[in-house]
């Protein structure tokens, strides 16, 4: 972006540590370059995001568990066994930080868990717990 300083502020401090470069059409050209270049970056991964969203939305994952008789769960389903249950179905880009539940899975039924993908794609899995 183009910002007027201070020439003094320029020349002395800004320019000699790298942070900033002469208006000259040769820099912006080429600022205008790089711009186009990190968009076309991010719209690709955009792209890649809103792929495996699709496919994750059309997968079910299974979970057995050992539950007591009126179903709740001797422990829980966590992230991470949700992270590898995804990642044993080939979806290897899927991070324990990016799955969020909406509440702790800790009884027998379907729960839907968030995966955030991108800052813009959300995929909603649908998960299953059965009694084991």
């Amino acid at each position: 972006a183009q910002v007027r300083v201070a020439e003094g502020y320029a020349r002395n401090y800004l320019i000699p540590q790298g942070l900033a470069v002469p208006v000259t059409p040769a820099a912006i050209k080429q600022f205008a370059a790089e711009k186009d270049a990190h968009l076309k970056k991010m719209q690709v991964r955009k792209d890649g995001a809103d792929k495996l969203c699709q496919e994750l939305e059309a997968l079910k994952l299974s979970f057995q568990r050992k539950a007591g008789d009126d179903g709740k769960l001797f422990g829980s389903v966590t992230t991470h066994d949700i992270e590898e249950a995804v990642k044993a179905k080939g979806f290897s880009g899927v991070e324990k930080k990016d799955i969020h539940a909406a509440e702790p899975i800790k009884t027998l039924g379907e729960f839907i868990v968030s995966i955030k993908l991108h800052h813009d794609v959300t995929a909603n899995v649908k998960i299953e717990v059965v009694k084991e």
